[in-house]
């Protein structure tokens, strides 16, 4: 037992707890509620793409340790998906770097490209490894709220503008947004583009809901925007797009002189990770159109049916267009405490969600919102909505 009187954890990370993500499922083991609170399918992705990793086990690909940036299939596959769906060209050599999951890339970016004393700017309510991130790196997180307004989550654009200080050293953007759903349309994200270029920051951008959204809302990379591609990290994974959150395979694209300075930070991190599984998803990414788009509508059913389950249980409702989260306002019923309401809900309902509040440092903001996954089967969404209709 050391004797010093200093506390064992890294100051910069005092603040953060255990994540809520490990505390509500916990719960849900616990009292064998249906988890709705972590976002992570029930099922899992295409037979074809699973099959494909175990081939390659078997043929020895990925079993030692693969190219630093990634393996060069893989690498080449993303930059074909970048094309084929946005017309964005990257070179596979030298402007592709493959992570271990989007929440690598993320840590690799900010620790590569902010200094103590730096300004980072972040929607809020964000992902909360956004904070932690920032923390490590020294810099300081600056919160600009998305806020409620005719049943969606907006950015208030003027507020973005004034958040900015010479201090701002870069924009940390989510698209289509967890935990609220928002998709930033073509006109705020020209906004930003706009701001970035005036104030000359970098911006990070994490999009691995790219193929997840719903209506009339589309998703645009920022870095396909005037002035954007030389300081726009764009992050993906294919967790989410695949149902294979568990193989941690993410990925960044960036110009050279940016990707550079970010694989310089994440090579001592994990260095390499799921080699197998990079070969695996670089078949997962040469699918054909019509699986990407019967995978979002498949959750654009679902969301469909928790949304209303949700409104007739008495929750006010905002409908996502992106993510697989639905975000409900509980003071309909009664309550305006997300995190009391959450901790409960469990036992009084048999389901388990997550709050909010966690994801805001404008605590009170998120106070009364509460997010269900709606990435699970059909059947558990049926369940898990007869449950909460009982509780008025």
């Amino acid at each position: 037992m050391t004797s010093s009187a200093r506390p064992l954890l890294n100051r910069r990370l005092a603040e953060f707890g255990t994540t809520i993500f490990a505390e509500m499922s916990a719960l849900a083991v616990r009292t064998g509620a249906i988890n709705l609170g972590q976002g992570f399918p029930d099922t899992d992705g295409p037979e074809e793409v699973r099959e494909a990793a175990v081939r390659a086990v078997r043929d020895g690909r990925g079993n030692q340790y693969p190219p630093g940036p990634g393996v060069p299939e893989l690498r080449t596959a993303i930059a074909a998906h970048q094309r084929h769906w946005y017309g964005l060209s990257y070179d596979p050599d030298t402007e592709v770097l493959v992570t271990a999951g989007a929440t690598e890339a993320i840590a690799a970016a900010l620790l590569a490209l902010v200094e103590p004393g730096d300004e980072v700017i972040a929607l809020e309510p964000y992902y909360d490894s956004y904070a932690a991130c920032v923390a490590l790196a020294g810099g300081t997180r600056v919160p600009v709220t998305l806020r409620p307004h005719e049943g969606k989550f907006r950015l208030d654009l003027d507020e973005l503008r004034d958040a900015v200080t010479d201090r701002t050293r870069l924009l940390l953007i989510n698209t289509p947004h967890n935990p609220t759903g928002t998709v930033l349309t073509r006109a705020e994200l020209a906004a930003v583009a706009e701001l970035a270029v005036a104030r000359d920051l970098l911006v990070i951008t994490d999009e691995v809901y790219e193929h997840l959204v719903y209506d009339d809302a589309e998703h645009i990379p920022l870095a396909s925007f005037p002035g954007m591609r030389e300081r726009t990290v764009t992050i993906s994974s294919s967790g989410k797009t695949f149902s294979l959150t568990g193989w941690k395979v993410g990925w960044i694209t960036a110009a050279p002189a940016l990707l550079t300075a970010v694989r310089s930070a994440k090579q001592y991190l994990t260095y390499v990770s799921a080699g197998p599984f990079q070969y695996a998803i670089a078949e997962a990414l040469a699918l054909p159109d019509r699986y990407f788009t019967a995978f979002r509508d498949d959750l654009r059913a679902k969301r469909d049916l928790l949304a209303t389950g949700l409104a007739e249980a008495g929750f006010g409702v905002h409908r996502p267009t992106g993510t697989y989260f639905v975000t409900t306002d509980i003071r309909p019923l009664g309550h305006t405490d997300g995190v009391a309401f959450c901790r409960a809900l469990p036992e009084r309902a048999g389901v388990v969600a997550v709050p909010n509040a966690v994801f805001y440092d404008h605590r009170e903001a998120g106070a009364p919102f509460v997010r269900f996954a709606f990435c699970k089967r059909t059947a558990v969404l049926a369940d898990a909505v007869r449950r909460l209709k009982a509780l008025g």
